[in-house]
């Protein structure tokens, strides 16, 4: 039987925070805010709630991406994932990426294909 209390198998008990911050929705936006640290070890959490979001076809999916401390190539390759499935992939946005988020994306090339905001009102003034 789990424990709800019992440590992480990878050491990581009480300190990873659940990536997916919040998601909010109105007037045809989703804006989904992640947190923290987005590895191998929380892409998929990732990966559910940008999909689902999607799915929703909405008229524009806000990644406000403030609060992220680090991302690496599989949480990246979950942000191309999720581009691909919206209808319009204009409107997948990025917003507020803090400077180690930035950087990653500036050495990876996908600052020329994601549209990036410095502020989520950016974002949402943005036309897509």
């Amino acid at each position: 039987m789990a424990d709800g209390n019992a440590p992480a198998q990878d050491g990581t008990a009480g300190i990873r925070e659940d990536p997916v911050a919040a998601i909010a929705r109105a007037d045809g936006s989703i804006v989904v805010s992640l947190a923290g640290e987005l590895d191998l070890y929380n892409a998929n959490a990732v990966r559910e709630a940008l999909l689902a979001c999607c799915e929703e076809a909405p008229d524009r999916l806000i990644v406000d991406l403030a609060e992220v401390k680090f991302i690496d190539s599989t949480a990246l390759g979950v942000l191309i994932e999720a581009r691909t499935r919206m209808p319009n992939r204009r409107a997948f946005l990025l917003a507020a990426p803090g400077l180690e988020t930035r950087r990653a994306l500036e050495i990876s090339g996908l600052d020329r294909h994601f549209t990036v905001h410095e502020t989520l009102d950016a974002a949402h003034a943005a036309t897509v």
